[in-house]
């Protein structure tokens, strides 16, 4: 069965995870082709600042086309494949080589 759009498509679970007092630390749903934009060579942790550096102002409207609608209850989560955080700049130095794994 076909669900908000993603017929045919497989998926990763990205959780969100910003700076804000009330952060909710939000999952959404994305595709494996965005995910692999996001979160390049095996890496499972990425900076909002890097990512709007390495990409171009279409490739991130494209990016994020749609990507906040797909929200996921997170009860319902099967895994968390990567973090994207947001306003988080300082925990950097926590994870030098982008991949929880690696965590200092």
């Amino acid at each position: 069965m076909c669900q908000r759009g993603w017929c045919g498509e497989s998926y990763e679970n990205v959780q969100v995870i910003d700076g804000a007092d009330n952060c909710t630390y939000d999952v959404f749903r994305i595709t494996d082709a965005k995910f692999a934009t996001v979160f390049p060579n095996g890496q499972d942790i990425q900076f909002i600042e890097d990512l709007i550096k390495r990409l171009d102002e279409s490739e991130l409207s494209a990016l994020f086309d749609k990507f906040w609608d797909d929200r996921l209850d997170k009860k319902d989560v099967v895994g968390i494949h990567g973090t994207l955080f947001y306003e988080l700049a300082y925990k950097k130095k926590c994870y030098p080589t982008k991949k929880e794994n690696d965590l200092i």
